[in-house]
């Protein structure tokens, strides 16, 4: 199988930065997109930015321009650089990949997520 393991999460002050990780292992032979999530409270997931294979990123918005995703394909790792965080940024952020492995002689893609690590930013 596949496993996400996240870490880099914690408590921040407003205006600080944080950088998160995630790390995938397993059965893998390659991965598509890889990308970050969050859910606050009360609130949906939603996403906050994604990463292709060959480097094409992808921002919410609200992170544009404070945020920075990169990976490593070597290291099927994908980061998550945060920075000017705000209040609003407080959430649980969950990584996710698209993975591609072999199945009973079959190649198959899946969604795979990571356990989540939790973000606040708080005076």
């Amino acid at each position: 199988q596949v496993q996400l393991v996240e870490s880099g999460g914690g408590l921040v002050q407003p205006g600080g930065s944080l950088r998160l990780s995630c790390a995938a292992s397993g059965s893998i032979f390659s991965i598509n997109a890889m990308g970050w999530y969050r859910q606050a409270p009360g609130n949906q997931r939603e996403l906050v930015a994604t990463i292709t294979s060959s480097g094409n990123t992808n921002y919410a918005d609200s992170v544009n321009g404070r945020f920075t995703i990169s990976r490593d394909n070597a290291k099927n790792t994908v980061y998550l650089q945060m920075n000017s965080l705000k209040s609003e940024d407080t959430a649980v952020y969950y990584c996710n990949a698209n993975v591609i492995r072999k199945n009973n002689g079959l190649w198959i893609s899946s969604n795979y997520w990571g356990q989540g690590t939790q973000v606040t930013v708080s005076s």
